[in-house]
């Protein structure tokens, strides 16, 4: 099968998907199996695309050219391919652990849940295996777009806000600041595609290449670095499958990567590494982390508090891009993967304390770990691999991140490091050893409560291995980050 119709089936499985749902809507077993099959052969898909895929002689296939030079094409670059491999896997778990949280929560309108849910990742696949920045651009407006109904599922006043909300800074950054950049970029040099090395040495002065780069990172609102970062949490009132993909799947890492993939391929990291602004962005980055992990501590409410962590921990990513050196970039991208798995973890297991044990707070969890053994050891060891601690693959991003703080001479963001890792470990940690060891106060008050549905727990077992598998099996991850810089 050639490369070509890998990047079209890579699209069109979860426009398929989608149709499939829609059609067998009156069966909910047809209808999720249609998903987990979509789920199942897009990732597939992707597996054979990177067994096949030969770095060296990178295929692009043109879509679309609405005016001269300006194309909407598909192309894979390492980077891409990582970020498809994440989305590709996660997304058939999420159906998995989705089946058994809307089942068992009686959500409504579950129909649209998948649908939705199957377009989004189209977008996420197209932003992956962007050619260039219209591309990119194009699919990061549609993913916005395609989930903004997951945001809204519950149909209440408060998921009727969030969605403004939502919509009101992703478009409003995206428009206002991204496609400006992009736009700018192309009078600059004539052209948006993706190059190794970057496009813009030489095309401006630093002040105005400053600017640029400005622009590029807070125009990338799903980033959610502060002060466009209220979406976030305010995007909660989702149904916990939609704060998965919002925090894992599709959304944030659609952000970041997008931060990352312009620092790497449009400005190029010895740019980036000359720019005073990267620098006053690597420290507001810095400030990201350590606020929203201050504000995390502050959240009895257990989405808000993950959801808080997520907003400091993909100002690593921004960080690791700002700093201009390889090792930044390498720990960035392996920061993509390892988080993906470690935060999906988490908000699965917090939906599985909501589905069983109808618990939404943290100072609620006192003992619920007797009674939920499997949900609170999976929450624990994610919360010690965002934290960052052996055996747990979040160990090697933080690891390459803190050296190359040291190689760009930077203290300052290292003692950021190092302090947010110990918040990480407070408000993160916390969790289970309430479970496990804290009493409630009422004898009786978790009587009654199992572990989740079964094909949710399941779910939640495989991103915990996932978890431990990516410390040991680090080598496939490492060498495929290695070829992303030139």
């Amino acid at each position: 099968m050639s490369i070509e119709v890998l990047y079209i089936l890579i699209l069109l499985i979860p426009l398929l998907t989608a149709v499939g749902v829609l059609v067998c809507h009156k069966n909910e077993n047809i209808r999720e199996s249609v998903t987990l099959i979509g789920g199942v052969s897009l990732f597939l898909v992707v597996v054979t695309l990177a067994f096949n895929y030969d770095f060296e002689k990178m295929v692009t296939v043109t879509l679309l050219e609405p005016f001269p030079d300006l194309s909407i094409a598909l192309r894979l670059e390492p980077l891409g391919l990582i970020f498809a491999l994440v989305a590709g896997f996660l997304w058939p778990v999420t159906s998995l652990y989705a089946i058994g949280y809307m089942r068992s929560h009686h959500e409504k309108n579950q129909t649209r849940f998948y649908t939705a849910f199957a377009i989004s990742i189209f977008a996420t696949m197209a932003i992956a295996l962007s050619a260039n920045l219209l591309t990119l651009f194009l699919a990061y407006e549609m993913l916005t777009l395609f989930t903004l109904p997951l945001v809204t599922h519950a149909g209440t006043d408060a998921a009727r806000r969030a969605g403004w909300t939502y919509l009101g800074i992703l478009m409003t950054t995206s428009i206002g600041f991204l496609l400006l950049a992009i736009i700018w970029t192309w009078s600059l040099t004539g052209t948006l595609e993706f190059t190794a090395g970057g496009i813009l040495a030489g095309k401006a002065e630093p002040a105005i290449l400053g600017g640029l780069l400005l622009l590029f990172v807070f125009g990338t609102g799903k980033a959610a670095l502060m002060p466009f970062h209220k979406w976030l949490p305010a995007a909660m009132v989702a149904p916990t499958p939609v704060s998965s993909l919002l925090h894992a799947v599709a959304v944030v890492k659609a952000g970041v990567f997008t931060i990352l993939k312009v620092a790497v391929y449009i400005f190029g990291i010895d740019l980036v590494a000359s720019l005073d602004t990267a620098y006053w962005l690597s420290l507001l980055a810095g400030f990201t982390i350590l606020s929203a992990s201050i504000i995390a501590m502050t959240k009895d409410n257990l989405k808000a508090r993950l959801a808080y962590s997520t907003i400091s921990q993909l100002s690593y990513i921004i960080l690791a891009a700002m700093l201009g050196v390889a090792t930044g970039v390498l720990a960035g991208s392996l920061h993509i993967a390892m988080h993906a798995f470690a935060k999906i973890t988490l908000f699965f297991c917090a939906g599985a304390i909501l589905v069983s044990a109808h618990k939404t707070k943290v100072s609620e969890l006192n003992g619920i770990g007797r009674a939920m053994p499997i949900t609170m050891l999976a929450f624990l060891l994610a919360a010690l691999s965002i934290v960052g601690l052996p055996p747990l693959g979040g160990s090697w991003s933080k690891w390459l991140l803190l050296q190359a703080t040291m190689e760009a001479h930077n203290m300052v963001l290292l003692m950021v490091l190092l302090v947010s890792s110990l918040l990480n470990l407070f408000y993160l940690v916390e969790i289970p050893l309430r479970g496990f060891f804290a009493k409630p106060v009422d004898p009786s008050y978790n009587s009654g409560i199992k572990e989740a549905p079964k094909f949710s727990l399941i779910a939640i077992l495989i991103t915990t291995t996932g978890c431990l598998a990516l410390f040991f099996l680090v080598n496939p991850a490492w060498n495929l980050v290695e070829k992303i810089l030139p």
